[in-house]
């Protein structure tokens, strides 16, 4: 097994290890900056396996903050800078982290030293609202060290990727960490812009990367030869995951970059399975979220907690390979699971025969309009398909008479859109009953770069 808190002085102390806009960090710095961060920490009291909270923008001293937590022998729990007072206070009275690394915080101590370094029994504990609003923290089962050779999400060994998301998210935080834990050089973005993540990977020879679907929207969006005008030969593999992709984005993504360019994986932070599929596995099974990996196993029950057929939707429970109970731990939230242990985080889908999963759609998001179920990503990827919307999110909003309807928010720039004109152009692709009865339009970004809509 190999260390976390031992990452940065495994690899050349010369290499660069972390990229952001004109800031750049090797290995040997970010050894110095996390060693530094925590003997602060144990000054502060920090101590085996505690929780240690903290906000920062996306960069390098983000990642050094994280790798001090390591070598404190503790777990980092990265919260959102972006989050009003209120929420954040809300996320840290549930999690009561033995720490909380305040925005301004910075260590004023001299480097002591770190031997032996605790392996702390957790490797990260991550903040989520869910569907209910109410926040969690989700700590992980597996301690700060992993095996030798160890694969995750196609991540390669020494090479240049982009982690353009939000670290705080799990997914961006995952793929940063251990890339780094494999020699990777990171580079990361303030937010994303496309033709800005483009001529990164042109510039950096960026060789693998993770985004959301509503990333690849927007680099589908620009046009062909501007697209087409960038050297993109170096980069072998986009992971995409967090929320639903549009089948015909998925078949346009992999008609310009090939089938064995494009790979989805799909599992919740709370780590009870992972499912993984590329482009050429997808071309024979359309809208699948792959097949188990690792050993993690599935089952479909209806309401009554019964198996279903094959290929009838029901809810998704998983059962990771190491066990009930065994990927997480939550801090202020009940598990939803079974008397035997196959727990459920609230999808909806099916299998078919050969064990693929296919997702309709979070539980709790489904719209039931006059005795009609809708599914809010169905009408999303019909609504993403006009070539003036920027991005979108559709809920259900309560009616008087149907007892819900479906209510679109769009973002546009500088273009405008009436209910009808949406209409008119939804009608190649959804019934009637599907489409929106009300509208917002906004200029501003509908979801987060995590891929998230925040309905409050």
């Amino acid at each position: 097994m190999l260390s976390l808190a031992e990452t940065p002085s495994r690899h050349p102390a010369d290499r660069l290890a972390l990229v952001k806009g004109a800031e750049r960090l090797t290995f040997g710095e970010l050894e110095t900056r996390s060693t530094r961060w925590a003997s602060w920490l144990i000054g502060k009291g920090v101590q085996p396996d505690d929780l240690v909270a903290f906000s920062r923008p996306n960069g390098p001293e983000f990642i050094a903050i994280a790798f001090g937590i390591y070598k404190a022998g503790a777990t980092p729990a990265p919260i959102s800078g972006k989050l009003p007072a209120f929420e954040r206070d809300a996320i840290l009275d549930v999690m009561q982290p033995r720490a909380y690394i305040e925005p301004t915080d910075a260590p004023d101590c001299a480097m002591a030293m770190l031997s032996p370094i605790h392996v702390a029994a957790s490797w990260k504990a991550c903040t989520s609202g869910g569907s209910t609003g109410k926040p969690k923290v989700i700590v992980d089962g597996r301690p700060a060290a992993f095996p030798d050779g160890m694969d995750f999400i196609g991540i390669p060994e020494n090479a240049p990727v982009l982690v353009p998301g939000p670290l705080y998210h799990n997914a961006s935080f995952s793929s940063a960490i251990f890339a780094l834990w494999k020699g990777c050089t990171v580079c990361m973005m303030d937010r994303f812009e496309e033709k800005a993540a483009l001529q990164l990977i042109d510039d950096l020879r960026i060789q693998w990367s993770i985004m959301v679907p509503t990333m690849l929207h927007r680099i589908w969006r620009l046009p062909q030869p501007y697209r087409e005008s960038f050297d993109l030969s170096c980069w072998n593999m986009v992971v995409h995951t967090a929320s639903p992709m549009a089948p015909w984005l998925k078949q346009a993504w992999i008609d310009w970059m090939g089938a064995d360019h494009i790979w989805e994986v799909y599992g919740a932070t709370e780590g009870l399975v992972r499912c993984w599929i590329g482009g050429r596995d997808w071309l024979t099974h359309s809208g699948s979220v792959g097949k188990p990996t690792g050993g993690a196993r599935l089952r479909i029950l209806d309401e009554r907690g019964n198996e279903v057929p094959t290929g009838i939707d029901g809810e998704v429970y998983a059962m990771p390979a190491g066990g009930p109970k065994s990927s997480y731990r939550y801090i202020g939230a009940e598990r939803r699971a079974t008397a035997d242990g196959w727990e459920s985080v609230g999808d909806i889908g099916h299998v078919d025969a050969e064990g693929y999963l296919y997702l309709a759609d979070r539980r709790v998001d489904l719209i039931i309009s006059g005795g009609l179920n809708i599914w809010p990503a169905e009408v999303e990827a019909a609504i993403s398909r006009h070539p003036d919307i920027v991005s979108c999110a559709v809920q259900g909003k309560p009616d008087a008479d149907m007892g819900q309807i479906v209510h679109a928010v769009i973002e546009m720039q500088r273009k405008t859109l009436s209910l009808e004109e949406l209409s008119a152009f939804l009608s190649n692709y959804l019934v009637r009953v599907k489409h929106p009865r009300s509208l917002t339009i906004q200029a501003s970004a509908v979801r987060d770069d995590a891929g998230k809509f925040r309905k409050q």
